[in-house]
């Protein structure tokens, strides 16, 4: 009986971790000053999900963020993969930092809101790592003058909308 009982608390013991981290995720969150005009975004990311995607879109180098040109490759595509557009016209975000902290990454990227609009209807269009995950989660919060409204992707998903203000 007690073998039985250890063999058991064994076999859950190493299905913990598995079942710890099951799906593939990340999180970008979007910044609208609506006084100065000034768009923020960063992705966010965990390491272990990100450089099996190295693989794809970084295939001249190795698949690890310790090597630099896998990074940029990221940059890349994260720049490439993400459209932000505010009342009907795109941003144009510049990537301004990036953050490897253990198994937390993040990228940042800036950007202005268009000349005359009025940052109400904003459109996200996004699709990271195609190919690689196919239960690839990205949550897009976007926050402006207090409110935050919240977005949730899948691989190969449309564009969307959300309505910030009346």
């Amino acid at each position: 009986m007690k073998r039985l009982l250890l063999s058991a608390l064994l076999a859950l013991g190493m299905a913990t971790p598995a079942l710890a981290h099951r799906g593939h995720d990340g999180l970008t969150v979007v910044e609208i000053d609506g006084v100065s005009g000034a768009v923020r975004v960063e992705h966010r990311f965990a390491a272990h999900d990100v450089e099996p995607a190295l693989v794809s879109i970084a295939p001249g180098a190795q698949p690890s963020l310790d090597d630099p040109a896998a990074v940029a490759a990221l940059e890349d595509h994260l720049a490439a993969r993400f459209r932000l557009d505010i009342d009907g016209r795109t941003v144009a975000l510049t990537r301004t930092a990036t953050d490897l902290a253990g198994d937390n990454i993040r990228i940042r990227f800036a950007g202005q809101v268009p000349p005359g609009s009025s940052a109400h209807q904003i459109t996200v269009d996004l699709d990271f790592f195609p190919g690689v995950h196919d239960d690839q989660e990205q949550q897009v919060n976007i926050r402006s003058a207090g409110v935050t409204r919240t977005l949730v992707f899948r691989p190969g998903d449309a564009a969307r909308s959300v309505r910030l203000q009346p």
